[in-house]
């Protein structure tokens, strides 16, 4: 027999499917729910769990979310589309964005290579990078994947892919210590490693 009635347990269930939530937490989350959500409350819990499903995309342009047919940086003509950031995911984009300096257009690659966990060159989104490097729509490429064994693989396969064409290939300085993640680092971090860049 359940602990709790078949819905509880429906909704804790679905809570510890969330990452770090354990069994307990998710608990938690179910009887907060039940006993301090009103009705109104828990309509608009579920409609914003539909709406990202429902309503957001991926940008073909350059792998961030959207609501629209391009990202508000891509469809921005104030940025300088001549110069792309390259990050592994679009929280990397997120924490960039945040500080404020940057005023090129990004590229999201939606991961890194690693052999480890069988992800490879064609598991990631390069494809409307290179058609936008091939057809000279870019002056420079900054590399900013993170400075893990990963990141660094990836950015060297970049550099090699790519260092034939007519762009200049930079990669982001690490103020950041190796192994860190991007999305972790502060704002003075992100702004001393795009000061200190440097030309592959």
């Amino acid at each position: 027999m359940n602990k709790y009635p078949t819905s509880l347990e429906n909704l804790i269930e679905c809570f510890s499917k969330l990452p770090s939530v354990g069994k307990k937490t998710a608990e938690r989350y179910a009887l907060y729910a039940f006993f301090h959500m009103d009705e109104v409350d828990l309509i608009d819990f579920s409609n914003a769990l539909l709406s990202i499903k429902k309503d957001i995309h991926i940008c073909p342009s350059c792998g961030n979310m959207t609501e629209d047919s391009l990202c508000n940086i891509c469809s921005d003509a104030s940025r300088n589309h001549k110069q792309v950031l390259v990050v592994e995911t679009i929280k990397d984009l997120i924490t960039i964005e945040r500080v404020n300096e940057f005023r090129g257009i990004y590229h999201v690659l939606n991961g890194a290579i690693s052999f480890s966990k069988g992800i490879g060159i064609n598991d990631l989104n390069i494809e409307s990078l290179t058609e936008k490097i091939k057809n000279k729509e870019i002056e420079e490429l900054i590399l900013a994947t993170n400075a893990t064994i990963e990141g660094e693989t990836t950015a060297r396969y970049l550099y090699e892919l790519y260092r034939t064409y007519d762009v200049k290939i930079t990669r982001i300085a690490h103020g950041l210590p190796v192994g860190s993640d991007l999305s972790y680092a502060d704002e003075m971090t992100i702004l001393k490693a795009f000061e200190g860049r440097r030309e592959y």
